[in-house]
């Protein structure tokens, strides 16, 4: 039976906002760091990371998200931080001021009806960020931390969470590729 790869999340559509995560990537590069960059359309706040799961339960997913509550939201990003810690960086991320609240409560939600559907409960808890950048080796690690110091306050702006949806990840050699396989907007 085909699987495929999956994630329930908010894109980051905003423009501006899309503008300043590309300033910052811009920023990073120029450290000379080994760095994988998210693409601009792949932007996104990753609510539950599902893993691999059948076509037959996508729909079972999908009836699950209807029954999330939540009103539309701000989500603001702001600040810039790595995983899992500055002496070993994986990922870099730009950090969830006001929205993480709603963001968790939606987690909260979501997790007891996952697991009725078979899922593991999500041993790391939620986190609320986005992606922006891979961290590929540690060349110029020096470089990169002195960057990620000088921007850590790093104002992106301000989105609307409107849209929960369950995306596909496609992987391939130049970057993931993620789809829309169902959407509860408000």
């Amino acid at each position: 039976m085909e699987s495929i790869r999956s994630f329930i999340a908010f894109d980051i559509e905003e423009p501006q906002v899309i503008r300043n995560i590309s300033n910052v990537q811009s920023m990073l590069v120029e450290t000379g760091a080994h760095l994988k960059l998210v693409k601009p359309e792949n932007i996104h706040v990753t609510v539950r990371f599902l893993g691999n799961v059948s076509l037959s339960q996508v729909d079972e997913i999908y009836n699950e998200m209807k029954n999330v509550d939540f009103s539309p939201f701000k989500i603001e990003i702001k600040g810039v931080g790595v995983f899992p810690n500055i002496r070993r960086i994986n990922v870099v991320w730009a950090g969830i001021k006001r929205g993480a609240d709603e963001l968790q409560a939606i987690f909260d939600q979501l997790e007891p009806k996952l697991q009725r559907l078979g899922f593991k409960r999500e041993s790391r808890g939620f986190s609320p960020h986005l992606t922006i950048a891979r961290v590929r080796t540690s060349h110029r690690k020096a470089e990169l931390i002195r960057c990620l110091k000088e921007i850590e306050d790093y104002d992106f702006g301000i989105v609307e969470a409107r849209c929960l949806r369950l995306k596909r990840s496609i992987l391939k050699p130049q970057g993931p590729v993620y789809l829309t396989l169902r959407e509860k907007c408000l």
